[in-house]
């Protein structure tokens, strides 16, 4: 097993729930994802990460302050709103849509995670942020994460809430999202390509250890070593997504989505980590991205070393610093 794999799959597992203390046996386990879900054939469903949520505040390091708001109540999805703490009507700012990552079975805008790399986002960027709360799988299995978040995305067009309405310049508007939320928020500039938002088009699309995947392996990707990780990334497509098209629907493979070239955003960000079986997904992407019809600027970067989603994982490492830095400098680029 490599280095690469072998930290992979340490992360995974220590952030596993131990089996121990569980009392049902294997055979009334319906699926099993480490580190993410168990799913009982009685519908039971145990939650290994991503179950902790911290409140809206005024953070006491950023000034940056947030609030829990409804989009729509009927469905339930919600979003956390962010200001800076310098906010002023008089001069508008950019509008961020955030989607966050998990294997769309976990986490939460409420996370502390995603929460404090929001609030350091913020304060290195002066933007206003919608971080947006879909429906997880498997009560609510895909596309429902992807039509939650287009129903989120229209709202902020067309609402009335003050923080968006009072500060936001709409002629700046800028869609990101960490793993799974990166797949979430590239499919969101598909959409708007495609026009479904009225002739809106999004100022840029930031891609951060994007979570893509496809039938054919890329790069090392079957490899024994990576056999692990491998299969589980598969799982997670096939239990969030049971009525899917197989591993290469558009969705999860965007090399061959016919609508590519429709992206709606002038220019892509996409961050990739060295030590991510993710990471030549990232190239990937840039160069169909590259090679399609799309008019737009596609940029990659990659942090060597880095595993999976460390930018939210692990803040305070030089590269996590560097990544916040580069995507506020990206949300500001055009700015007077």
């Amino acid at each position: 097993m490599s280095k690469t794999t072998s930290l992979f799959i340490l992360f995974l597992l220590s952030h596993s729930l131990s089996t121990s203390i569980l009392t049902a046996s294997s055979s009334d386990i319906l699926y099993d994802i480490n580190p993410f879900i168990r799913v009982y054939k009685n519908g039971t469903i145990q939650r290994f990460i991503g179950t902790d949520i911290v409140p809206p505040s005024i953070d006491a390091k950023t000034g940056v302050q947030s609030k829990d708001i409804i989009i729509n109540p009927q469905l339930n999805i919600t979003a956390r709103l962010y200001v800076p703490k310098d906010a002023n009507p008089s001069f508008k700012i950019p509008l961020l849509v955030y989607f966050h990552g998990d294997g769309f079975f976990t986490e939460s805008a409420s996370s502390p995670s995603h929460h404090n790399h929001l609030n350091s986002v913020l304060a290195e960027a002066n933007v206003v942020a919608v971080s947006v709360n879909y429906r997880l799988a498997p009560e609510y299995p895909l596309p429902i994460g992807y039509q939650d978040s287009w129903l989120a995305l229209k709202w902020v067009f067309s609402c009335d809430e003050p923080w968006i309405k009072n500060y936001v310049a709409f002629g700046r508007v800028y869609v990101g999202g960490d793993s799974v939320g990166a797949n979430i928020a590239h499919n969101m500039a598909v959409r708007v390509g495609l026009d479904e938002t009225g002739g809106v088009l999004l100022n840029g699309l930031f891609l951060n250890c994007l979570h893509f995947w496809g039938k054919m392996p890329i790069g090392n990707e079957d490899s024994d070593s990576n056999i692990q990780v491998k299969n589980m990334m598969e799982s997670i497509w096939i239990h969030a997504y049971p009525n899917l098209t197989g591993l290469d629907d558009p969705l999860l493979n965007p090399g061959l989505d016919p609508n590519l070239s429709r992206l709606g955003s002038k220019k892509v960000l996409v961050y990739v980590a060295g030590n991510d079986i993710l990471n030549g997904r990232g190239w990937y992407y840039k160069e169909a991205l590259s090679n399609s019809k799309w008019s737009g600027v596609v940029k990659i970067v990659q942090a060597q070393g880095e595993e999976h989603d460390f930018g939210v994982r692990f803040p305070n490492t030089p590269n996590a610093i560097e990544l916040v830095k580069n995507f506020a400098s990206f949300l500001n680029e055009g700015q007077v």
